[in-house]
Parts: C-alpha cells; sequence; structure tokens
C-alpha cells in the first residue's frame, strides 16, 4: 500500500526496496573487496578505510531518489539535492530515453525535477497528484509541451493498473 505523509503527500512505495538493495549492493562490494585484498595479504588500515568510502560512495550513487507528491506539488530528493516543482504550473514536460528513462519536468518559478517514469506506474497516488496538477497547468494555459506525453503515460498507468487489479482479483488478464 501507498503511503501518505502527515501532510498528505504520497510517497514512493517501493522506495525501501530501492534504498536496501543499495545498501546490499555497497556491503557487497565492500566485502568483497576487503577480502580479495586480505586474501592478497595487501589490507592494512588505510587501504580498509579506503575501501569503506569507496563502498559508501557505492551506497550513495545507488540509491534511488525519492519521490512524493501532494496537492499542486512534486518532490524528489536525490542525497545531495532535494527538488520541488509546482505541478498546477508545469511549462513543459519532456521525456528522455537512453541507458534510463527518464521524465523532465519544468514550472513557471524555474525550477525542474526529473524522475523516472515507471515510479509513477508503481505509484498511483503519486501519479493522481501529478496528473491533477497537470489539469490545472492545462487550465491555466501554462503547460506548453508534454501534455501528449502525459496522456500517453496516464493510458499505460491505467493499463497497468487494471492488470494489477485483474491479476489480484484472480481474473484472467
Amino acid at each position: 500500500m501507498e503511503r501518505r505523509g502527515a501532510a498528505g503527500s504520497a510517497g514512493d512505495r517501493n522506495w525501501r526496496a530501492g534504498a536496501r538493495l543499495a545498501v546490499t549492493c555497497a556491503m557487497l562490494f565492500c566485502a568483497m573487496a576487503l577480502l580479495v585484498d586480505w586474501d592478497a595479504g595487501t589490507l592494512t588500515s588505510p587501504r580498509a578505510l579506503l575501501w569503506l568510502t569507496v563502498s559508501a560512495v557505492v551506497g550513495f550513487v545507488l540509491l534511488p531518489p525519492r519521490v512524493s507528491a501532494g496537492p499542486g506539488r512534486l518532490v524528489v530528493r536525490t542525497p545531495w539535492r532535494r527538488h520541488v516543482v509546482h505541478t498546477d504550473a508545469l511549462t513543459t514536460v519532456r521525456q528522455y530515453a537512453g541507458v534510463s528513462s527518464h521524465l523532465v519536468l519544468r514550472d513557471v518559478h524555474g525550477h525542474r525535477a526529473e524522475l523516472d517514469p515507471r515510479v509513477l506506474i508503481a505509484n498511483p497516488l503519486i501519479w493522481h497528484e501529478l496528473d491533477t496538477g497537470v489539469r490545472r497547468s492545462m487550465e491555466r494555459g501554462t503547460l506548453l509541451q508534454g501534455a501528449a506525453l502525459l496522456d500517453r503515460l496516464g493510458h499505460r498507468i491505467d493499463d497497468e493498473t487494471v492488470r494489477e487489479v485483474l491479476r489480484a482479483s484472480g481474473l484472467p488478464h
């Protein structure tokens, strides 16, 4: 079940699993590096500290951004920054493909946030908050680019939600 915070914001229900995976990978990397260094007979205190530091950096790099949404806003937190866009004042929404597909949202205040569209697919409450804000942006005439992209994404999210409901109820899909 998705989580709603005290301020009524919807949070990414898969973030903890992603964070656990990042920490697990960093710990395995550390263990393997220390083990190889120890087996080679070259493990010293400074080298152990180096491997611990490199492992911590690996953990931070692998840590997924934490996405939440509330009325009129979408928040993407990384280990280093917090990006907030006003969804009811969006100007552009673009999707970039590549190694990892991501959406880039910009608002009239010059704020920018990037997120993986799979977060929206996996979290219908976050999608609902974003969609509500997008509709307000369209009503106000601020959304100049990306309405068709969001419409396609909305259909994809609706299809996935229907599949999940059918799967949970045991009906063929």
